[in-house]
């Protein structure tokens, strides 16, 4: 399954697809590269942006550095909270961030990619299942593809506010 390239409410390229275990969306920031890549890493900026519409986040523990842990919680607007846990596996400033999804709810390996286009930071966010059928299962269950998209767009908002 495929989605085509939408254009967001701003105009910015925000293209989502699925193919066979990977969810990969692109987004240009307008906001210098070393910027965006600390809003993905400090835990001041991420909860303010971090999931889709009406989540908010808690954050218990967060050490980026290869190997090392981040532990939060996502709260829905329903009430479900949602436990998460990250173990960072590679870490190059301001280029590259590595990570694995633990657990049972959605495992998989997330790497975001930040590159410079004239002054603006393009952000490529590529999560890779361990198989089609669970790639599937956290699409339809969670909403995988719609979450990141939302979760891109409050990211630019946060962005263009600071």
């Amino acid at each position: 399954m495929a989605a085509s390239k939408p254009k967001n409410n701003d105009g910015k390229d925000s293209s989502g697809s699925t193919s066979g275990q990977e969810i990969v969306m692109t987004r240009v920031f307008d906001a210098p590269r070393p910027m965006v890549y600390r809003m993905w890493t400090e835990r001041e900026h991420l909860v303010h942006w971090w999931g889709p519409d009406g989540f908010t986040l808690t954050i218990h523990e967060m050490d980026v550095r290869p190997g090392a842990m981040w532990r939060y919680v996502m709260h829905g607007p329903d009430g479900v909270d949602y436990e998460n846990e990250v173990a960072y596996d590679v870490i190059d400033e301001p280029e590259l961030l590595v990570f694995s999804h633990l657990g049972d709810a959605a495992p998989h390996q997330t790497r975001v990619t930040f590159t410079e286009v004239g002054g603006k930071t393009e952000v490529i966010v590529r999560m890779v299942f361990p198989s089609e059928a669970e790639l599937k299962r956290v699409v339809e269950k969670y909403g995988a593809v719609e979450g990141l998209k939302q979760t891109l767009a409050r990211l630019a908002a946060y962005v263009s506010k600071d």
